[in-house]
């Protein structure tokens, strides 16, 4: 391993594209990658899909950043959205663009994503160690090397891109902001942004149950901090599914108990019509009692709880359900009651809110402003985003400005 090469660590989504950018730039790099392969996160993004950017302008992309946007300007417009799926295309990967923007190989296989980006790596001659780095050797204000097993490896430059501690089973367990520390710099806490939640209510008996085309609403104080349509899940503690992951980012100012959540079920429906349909199907169903003339409206595994939350007893023949009582239920159907009581844990958070404060690094180039020669990309830099392709677009564009300036200075110090 030559003492003049660029050191790489984690072998993410960032950590690659740095690697790649610095190789193209005529640098020697070595990537050093805990777990026996690259790209294992990357590998279970977007359900396996891997939805890796979105196909907006890149001042979107910062719209969709929730924590130190500015900060990402720089790297967001030298790398942008249209420049990352040309990238992709360039090295073999043919992409699509589907709902919401949202861009996916053609392929719907996330492998085929980090497999190509490995392979190009490779081919331009990045050396891979499979080995754990503990830590950064810094010499007179200036990172010369890493840290491995208690020896020392030289290197002329070192991109930390171990990613945040979300999925610690895919090698993210925290080692960059330790190793940051260990060197005086300040990271903000972490903590889980697009997690699951789990609610005050018992969710036992719709456990699985999955809803399509239904809008979330949360609110804080009465005051509306989220709403958007799409899909979620019941599960055995609460709430999941992409709907809810992205309510969960908005969900950062507050503990999840100060906030309140309602759920419409028929968002397609505003109250008059679903009055006229509530009408037409209790009179359908005159004869038979309340709770068994709901399955034309709901699924079977919601009913007892929209019936228990209506206030309306059980057995009352649908016939003789009064206006006030039809209201009732119709309110449960527009603002179904959700109560957050905490986030699942950071193990099963999509992405990781915190790290390295942006006021440590030089957005220009990515480099300590306490250590140089150090760089950070990705995950690990306190900047986190909605889902929807925008926090693999910030590794990408993160990636891209740590390996061309790693390599800047790398060559700038011969």
């Amino acid at each position: 391993m030559s003492a003049h090469s660029i050191a790489v660590i984690g072998g993410g989504a960032a950590g690659m594209m740095a690697a790649a950018a610095a190789l193209e730039s005529g640098a020697d790099v070595t990537l050093y990658e805990r777990n026996p392969k690259l790209g294992k996160k990357l590998c279970i993004t977007g359900k396996g899909r891997c939805n890796l950017t979105n196909n907006c302008p890149p001042e979107e992309i910062l719209k969709n950043t929730l924590s130190n946007p500015k900060f990402l300007y720089s790297s967001v417009y030298k790398f942008t959205p249209e420049d990352t799926m040309a990238y992709f295309e360039g090295i073999g990967v043919p992409l699509k663009t589907e709902r919401g923007r949202r861009v996916f190989p053609v392929s719907d296989r996330a492998a085929d994503v980090s497999g190509a980006l490995e392979r190009y790596i490779r081919d331009m001659g990045c050396r891979i160690v499979h080995e754990r780095v503990s830590g950064i050797f810094v010499n007179n204000g200036k990172a010369d090397g890493i840290i491995i097993q208690g020896r020392t490896v030289a290197h002329s430059a070192v991109i930390l891109a171990t990613g945040g501690v979300s999925y610690p089973g895919c090698g993210s367990t925290g080692d960059g902001h330790r190793m940051a520390r260990e060197l005086g710099i300040s990271s903000s806490p972490l903590r889980p942004s697009l997690v699951p939640i789990v609610l005050f209510e018992n969710t036992a008996p719709i456990m699985g149950l999955s809803l399509k085309n239904v809008r979330l609403s949360v609110y804080l104080r009465e005051k509306s901090v989220f709403t958007e349509m799409g899909e979620m899940l019941f599960t055995h503690f609460g709430i999941s599914g992409p709907l809810v992951l992205s309510a969960s980012a908005h969900m950062q100012k507050e503990s999840p108990d100060k906030y309140r959540m309602e759920l419409d079920l028929k968002p397609a429906l505003d109250d008059e019509t679903l009055d006229r349909r509530l009408i037409n199907d209790l009179s359908k169903y005159a004869a038979r009692d309340f709770v068994n003339s709901l399955s034309d409206l709901l699924p079977q595994k919601l009913v007892d709880t929209v019936v228990s939350l209506s206030k309306i007893p059980p057995r009352t023949k649908s016939g003789e359900i009064t206006r006030e009582q039809r209201q009732s239920l119709l309110s449960v159907l527009k603002h179904f009651p959700l109560s957050p009581k905490a986030f699942r844990s950071l193990d099963e958070a999509v992405v990781t809110a915190g790290g390295i404060e942006t006021g440590e690094i030089m957005p220009q180039t990515l480099m300590s402003k306490k250590v140089s020669g150090l760089f950070f990309a990705g995950e690990i830099i306190d900047v986190d985003a909605y889902t929807g392709g925008y926090n693999l677009q910030i590794a990408w564009s993160t990636g891209r400005k740590a390996g061309l300036s790693a390599a800047e200075y790398f060559f700038g110090m011969e």
